[in-house]
Order: structure tokens, then C-alpha cells, then sequence
């Protein structure tokens, strides 16, 4: 999302990941390190009790992606920084009036406190993304061990909380990516996923100013950003009634980002 959000949310993010961090400081240590061999992927070093049946991931490019796997007129609904238990049901319902399927990148935090929201969008056929534990947009000013304890601690959330499905992507807060961050993510089986139209419907600029957005942005490229926690989220579900329909009359398809 974008990097002016509003303060209170952050904090409150902020507050809730000390709480997780204190938890998992008591359980796991984490290591990570970046490759000193080119080419070669960072590694995270967890306790067996971390991640106690992972299977391994598949790797995936390290290069943020914008492309939709339904070609040149596809579109990518993104939706950050849920769930939430008042506007992820609603968001949920209108994709499924329109048809259309997205992608959810999820706070850790968030992910663990409403698993039911988080199995719901996957019921939906949504896709998982990780999008951190603290949703800190500075992480590309933090070392390489608080990089990876964000990203995989959120990993390890989501995916308990979705039964078992991991997240296919990667969001950075306020797109504060790192080579590190990505090439992690990337060995992970989460691709770096950023956007070519930012809403900035955490603003509260109005649907119709959403709206407008979307129509003269989208020619930039076809991942477009909404969010479905961090305030009040009306303005967001007014414009996607809209714009949603508006997308598929200019001829687009709704698909998923590439992997």
C-alpha cells in the first residue's frame, strides 16, 4: 500500500506485532543471511517447532511482477492489508457478484486474529499474499534478520490460518523492497508482487475520485491496489460496485499476477 497510511492503524499494527514478537522470541530464533556466492539464494534458519511440516517451496523469479497471467488485457485485484471483520466479508461479496477473483495480501497480525476471514477468501479461489507481520514501510531501512522475521513470521501466520495454503506472493509495505527481501520471498515460493494503480483509497478521497483512478491508470499496467482494512472502508466498496463492471465493458479480464 502506500507509504502515507493512516497513523493510528499503523500503530496499532505496530503494538499488536511487539506482542507476536515477544511470543516468538520465547519459541523460535530466527537467522537470516544474504548469499555470498552470486546467484545464490538468502537463507532463514528456523527451530524445527517454527515451521513443523513445511514442504519445500518451489522458487520463483525474484523480480517484482506487474503482469497478469491473462495477457495483455488482463487486470490483477489486489486488496492489502486485512482481514478485517467488517470490510473483507463485504469485498468478498462483491468480487463474487462480479465474477471477479483477487488477491489478498495480509498482515500477519491480522491473518492470525481472523483465520476464518482467511480461509474464507481462499474458499473464494482467492490468492494468499504476504504482506508482513507489522506492515512496516521502512523495512528497507532495517537489517536482514528484521527483514526476515517480518516476512516469514507473517508467512507462517497466513498460512496457519488458512489451513495449510501459503501465500504465492510477496507485498512490501509502501513497496519498501529490498534485493535481500525479494530474493528471501523468492526462495520461498512468494513472488514480489508491487502495482502499476495505486487507489489511494486509504486517503478517503471518495469513490468517484477512486473511480477516476482506476480509469486513467490503468493503462499504465494491470495490478491495481484497494484495501480492505485500515479504517473505514466504504469509499473503497463503492468504487469497486463501479468499477469492477466498468473493467470488463473496456474489454479487460480478470486475472492473477504471473509467478
Amino acid at each position: 500500500m502506500g507509504k502515507h497510511r493512516e497513523r493510528t492503524w499503523h500503530g496499532r499494527l505496530i503494538a499488536a506485532a511487539l506482542g507476536v514478537t515477544a511470543l516468538a522470541a520465547a519459541t523460535s530464533v530466527w537467522t537470516a543471511q544474504a548469499g555470498t556466492t552470486a546467484g545464490q539464494p538468502p537463507t532463514a534458519v528456523a527451530s524445527a517447532a517454527s515451521h513443523p511440516e513445511r514442504p519445500a517451496a518451489r522458487k520463483v523469479a525474484e523480480e517484482i511482477v506487474h503482469a497478469s497471467d491473462k495477457g495483455p488485457r488482463g487486470v490483477n485485484i489486489t486488496i492489502d492489508d486485512g482481514p478485517d471483520p467488517t470490510w473483507t466479508p463485504q469485498v468478498l461479496r462483491l468480487l463474487k457478484e462480479n465474477g471477479v477473483k483477487a488477491t489478498f495480501c495480509m498482515v500477519g497480525t491480522q491473518a492470525r486474529a481472523y483465520p476464518d476471514l482467511v480461509k474464507a477468501v481462499v474458499a473464494g479461489g482467492h490468492r494468499l499474499c504476504d504482506h508482513t507481520v507489522s506492515h512496516d514501510v521502512t523495512m528497507d531501512k532495517k537489517s536482514e534478520a528484521y527483514q526476515a522475521k517480518e516476512i516469514l513470521d507473517a508467512e507462517r501466520m497466513i498460512t496457519e490460518a488458512s489451513g495449510g495454503v501459503h501465500p504465492q506472493y510477496y507485498r512490501a509495505p509502501g513497496g519498501a523492497f529490498t534485493p535481500y527481501s525479494r530474493k528471501l520471498a523468492a526462495s520461498h515460493g512468494m513472488r514480489p508482487l508491487g502495482w502499476n494503480v495505486d487507489t489511494k483509497d486509504f486517503e478517503h478521497p471518495g469513490a468517484d475520485a477512486i473511480i477516476a483512478t482506476v480509469r486513467s491508470e490503468i493503462a499504465n499496467g494491470p495490478t491495481v491496489l484497494f484495501h480492505d482494512a485500515g479504517g473505514n472502508r466504504s469509499q473503497t466498496l463503492a468504487a469497486l460496485g463501479r468499477v469492477l463492471p466498468w473493467l470488463r465493458e473496456q474489454g479487460y479480464v480478470y486475472g492473477f499476477p504471473v509467478r
